[in-house]
């Protein structure tokens, strides 16, 4: 009798061991194509990777000792802390190649998490060099640079490159300001924001502009970021599912 018990027991164990490791394989393609929903906003970004513009100004912020290449991304309101972490890796930079290190990533990270929080994006971590980039993105920035359209014009559909060609003039009347008068950077901005949102096909509406008396600020409102936010709450639900499960089969 107690040899039958026994057997019985060796069963159930091993039948709880089999369901905890087939609900283990069941939840990770859950897992993986969560990641992979999770990393699709994140992995094209464009002002959050070390290559992009806003790294580059805060570069040449600090090679020229100027905080206005950097200001000009943020909104007047967050300028304070800014030139509060600015001056911060400034006075840290020179102290050893590790405090140069730190402090600057501490500024970057500031940076591009102030100018996302404007933007309405959340604020993922400042992406390494060599980020996948969009190549709608990568085309409007060459468009920029040549100061025409044509590699934006065969990527494009013929209804946009009307209001494509609208922004961009826009941005190219404003490109040439000067470095010092952060208001007119910002404008510049504004006008860059909006040219690249398009370019990557966010309709119009989908980014608002903000017009204060101490300038512009930029807020968005980017639908696209809630497949971002619906899929981390997914992921969250099924590891307390599976969590609540497994405890239930101990």
């Amino acid at each position: 009798m107690k040899t039958h018990e026994k057997e019985i027991v060796a069963e159930n164990l091993k039948g709880n061991q089999e369901k905890k490791r087939n609900l283990g394989l069941r939840l990770i393609p859950i897992f993986i194509v969560s990641l992979l929903i999770l990393s699709t906003n994140v992995t094209f970004a464009h002002c959050d990777t070390m290559d992009g513009p806003l790294i580059k100004d805060a570069r040449q912020a600090i090679a020229l000792n100027n905080i206005n290449y950097a200001l000009k991304w943020v909104s007047s309101e967050n300028e304070a802390e800014i030139k509060n972490a600015y001056n911060l890796m400034m006075k840290v930079r020179d102290l050893s190649p590790e405090a140069k290190e730190l402090g600057e990533k501490y500024f970057f990270e500031t940076l591009v998490r102030v100018h996302r929080s404007g933007e309405g994006v959340p604020y993922t971590g400042v992406k390494p060099s060599g980020t996948p980039i969009d190549e709608k993105i990568l085309a409007a920035d060459k468009s920029i640079e040549l100061g025409n359209l044509s590699p934006l014009t065969g990527i494009e559909s013929k209804e946009k490159l009307p209001e494509l060609t609208k922004r961009f003039d826009k941005v190219m009347s404003l490109k040439n300001f000067d470095v010092n008068n952060v208001e007119a950077g910002r404008e510049y901005i504004e006008a860059y924001v909006l040219f690249f949102k398009f370019a990557e096909g966010e309709e119009e509406g989908t980014v608002a502009i903000e017009h204060g008396s101490n300038g512009h600020a930029i807020a968005a409102v980017h639908t696209n970021h809630i497949p971002w936010i619906l899929s981390g709450l997914f992921f969250i639900t099924t590891l307390l599912f599976g969590g609540l499960f497994l405890k239930k089969n101990k």
